[in-house]
């Protein structure tokens, strides 16, 4: 694959030079170098540029990164863009969010001075986004028709990805993930086609098959010997039927289980919607013993207010709180205050986004109670568990001295 054609834009010419001389020695040679904002843009207006990748400087003084950020949507750049600054790291992540809320393809952040493994890293990253396969897999929007198809022709299909206890990394239990076998694109992820069963009604049914095949599941490894306590992702239009907390029950009657095994997780940020509504449900089941957990905690609005309102056992840390935790400050602070809250409530803690031994490592420096990421497994079909635990009984030892 041929190298990309780089504009770098910063307002000091000696940073300039030495980036340019960095990505000249990864094989980097076309590069245009501007100081100012203006000129950057007007190149870039051209269709025949062809920049396929800028490093944009935060801090210069006519034009800021901001504003270029602004004027990039403007343009409607959809090529490649990292973030360069010599300010603290809470500046450069704010930065980053705010561009990738414009929808531009943000490969990352990267602090001054700009180090060569940095941008080699960013590089493959770009290569990896452009490869011919991954330029042909477009996200793709489905119909509310084509939903309810697969949801009543029976191409759901549950997915299951292990959660630890972080202590001694014994199996716990799993969360439910559910997928779509559709029978021309391959596995779909539920990013997208969960929205468009909650804007159009098909929610409730999805669940509800959701739900009830987890259950079974769950009987099937508990008459194998394995007992699992199985999490299950619910919509808030889940919640506002009233007839929902006796359609939980039954089956968990049909399905020989018991009402501590089952555990509902409810995303926060649907959450805050219109909690008042959900509230006689959400409380029934808590009444009947069955466990109500908070997903991605700290990524909407009213947290506490939540937590105060609605009688929750279990939070669920949001991995970008998670992840490199031990070298963020700032996701250290809000990870720890977390924690902190969850103990002082009785409330059982669970992080996600664990993708590494780092990550695990300060998971048990701070005495987190359970934790799932790719670092433990990702998510698997139900045949495929026995296989993954016998793997992870062999690394957990490892891991408990670690």
């Amino acid at each position: 694959m041929a190298a990309p054609r780089v504009l770098l834009l910063d307002d000091e010419p000696f940073q300039l030079k030495l980036l340019s001389r960095q990505l000249a020695n990864l094989g980097l040679d076309r590069v245009d170098t501007f100081t100012s904002g203006q000129e950057a843009l007007t190149l870039l207006e051209q269709q025949a540029s062809g920049v396929q990748m800028i490093f944009l400087d935060l801090n210069m003084p006519s034009m800021d990164g901001v504003e270029f950020i602004r004027r990039l949507v403007d343009i409607r750049y959809t090529s490649a863009l990292v973030l360069v600054s010599g300010e603290d790291e809470r500046i450069l992540d704010t930065s980053v969010r705010l561009a990738r809320a414009h929808h531009l393809n943000v490969l990352g952040h990267v602090n001054k001075p700009v180090q060569p493994e940095t941008i080699r890293a960013l590089l493959e990253k770009w290569r990896n986004q452009t490869t011919p396969k991954a330029a042909g897999e477009a996200r793709k929007r489905y119909s509310a028709a084509e939903v309810r198809r697969a949801v009543a022709g029976g191409e759901l299909v549950n997915y299951y990805q292990p959660k630890v206890e972080v202590m001694s990394g014994a199996l716990k239990g799993v969360e439910t993930l559910v997928r779509w076998r559709h029978p021309e694109d391959g596995l779909v992820f539920p990013d997208q086609f969960i929205g468009v069963a909650e804007e159009h009604g098909i929610i409730d049914d999805l669940t509800r098959i959701v739900l009830t095949e987890a259950l079974t599941q769950a009987r099937r490894w508990r008459e194998a010997g394995l007992v699992l306590r199985i999490a299950v992702n619910v919509s808030m239009d889940n919640l506002a039927r009233l007839d929902f907390t006796d359609f939980v029950l039954g089956q968990i009657v049909r399905s020989g289980a018991t009402p501590e095994e089952l555990i509902l997780e409810v995303t926060e940020s649907r959450l805050m919607t219109d909690a008042l509504a959900s509230l006689d449900t959400l409380t029934r089941l808590r009444l009947k013993k069955i466990s109500l957990s908070i997903d991605d905690l700290g990524t909407g609005n009213s947290s506490l207010a939540q937590l105060r309102d609605i009688p929750f056992d279990e939070i669920k840390i949001d991995r970008s709180f998670v992840h490199g935790a031990c070298r963020d400050n700032t996701r250290n602070a809000i990870f720890t205050a977390s924690l902190g809250m969850a103990r002082q409530l009785g409330i059982a803690t669970v992080a996600e986004g664990v993708e590494d031994q780092a990550d695990w490592d300060f998971l048990r420096q701070q005495g987190c109670d359970l934790a799932q990421g790719y670092f433990i497994a990702r998510a698997m079909p139900a045949e495929d568990l026995p296989a993954w635990l016998t793997a992870w009984e062999t690394r957990r030892p490892l891991l408990a001295l670690s």
